[in-house]
């Protein structure tokens, strides 16, 4: 075979010209419908008026959780109402004094039970010292009260004021210079005797002594020869006791002038002066007299800087 014969294409290698195919007929388009024909008047309303907003939308939008068209419950309601606060300057003020008054009252309603517990748990015999002191303490009162409206009527009644007012004066020099120590004094009283073998009783023992005996009324009290006044202190000194630096040792003999029967029960009390002083091994005795004599004088001394204010 020849090469022209070769390169020529034989029939079955040429495939024949497919035809164009026909275009598809379309379907003619259906007529829209045309809306009727609306007036200027209701075209041009309706473009001014806003689109409608349902009531239930707003709602939700106030109350988180809440769709569109549900109603508020009456608990969502009260949230509603009470948060958040409106609280004005007078509410503001009011509620603080509120609270200062409950926060006073809770405190004096505190005082008032801590003091009822303490009287709750005391004992019988305590109880009835605690009655028994406030009793003598009104009496003494009443009697301080009804002799000062005696001199009162004395200075009323009295012909000669002057006079009267002179020898009021002069006993009530003397009623003071018992108190200060400056005169003798004698009355009913008590006198009172520590036997300190062991060597311990202490200053503060003595001084809660003094102490007991003034509560219960003690006008006039001297121990072992040195007068006890207002300003009196003691201290602990080697084997004995100072009393405004004057040493006093064992025994301690006190003499005090008061009602026999407020001064002993005082010092005899459960828990009282004797029970600490035997406790310390101490020996205390208290006798009764109708007649105690304290004759230990303080020399007056004048104040420095105090001056009376009395014109």
């Amino acid at each position: 075979m020849s090469e022209h014969e070769h390169d020529e294409p034989t029939p079955a290698q040429v495939s024949p010209p497919r035809p164009a195919p026909a275009p598809r007929p379309r379907p003619a388009p259906a007529p829209r419908p045309r809306p009727a024909p609306e007036t200027a008047s209701a075209s041009s309303l309706r473009k001014e008026l806003p689109a409608e907003v349902p009531a239930s939308a707003s709602a939700s939008a106030e109350v988180p959780g809440t769709g569109p068209g549900t109603q508020l419950t009456g608990r969502q309601r009260l949230v509603k109402g009470l948060w958040p606060p409106r609280v004005t300057r007078a509410q503001l003020i009011v509620a603080l004094l509120l609270f200062g008054l409950g926060f006073g009252l809770a405190v004096q309603v505190a005082s008032n039970s801590d003091s009822d517990s303490a009287l709750r748990g005391a004992r019988q015999e305590d109880l009835v010292r605690i009655l028994d002191e406030l009793d003598d303490r009104t009496q003494r009162l009443e009697d301080e009260k009804q002799g000062l409206e005696k001199q009162r009527d004395e200075l009323e009644n009295s012909s000669d004021q002057a006079e009267e007012a002179r020898r009021q004066t002069i006993e009530k020099e003397r009623q003071l210079g018992v108190l200060a120590g400056t005169v003798a004094a004698q009355g009913p009283g008590i006198t009172m005797t520590i036997e300190d073998t062991k060597g311990t009783v202490e200053a503060d023992m003595l001084l809660d002594a003094i102490q007991e005996l003034r509560a219960a009324g003690a006008e006039a009290i001297q121990v072992n020869g040195v007068r006890v006044v207002a300003g009196t202190y003691l201290t602990d000194s080697g084997n004995g006791v100072g009393v405004d630096g004057n040493k006093i040792s064992a025994p301690y003999r006190f003499k005090v002038i008061g009602k026999p029967q407020d001064l002993e029960p005082a010092l005899n009390i459960p828990g009282g002066v004797v029970q600490t002083l035997e406790k310390e091994q101490a020996t205390v005795t208290v006798e009764r007299s109708t007649k105690i004599v304290v004759d230990a004088l303080r020399a007056a001394k004048r104040p420095d800087y105090a001056r009376s204010s009395s014109r």
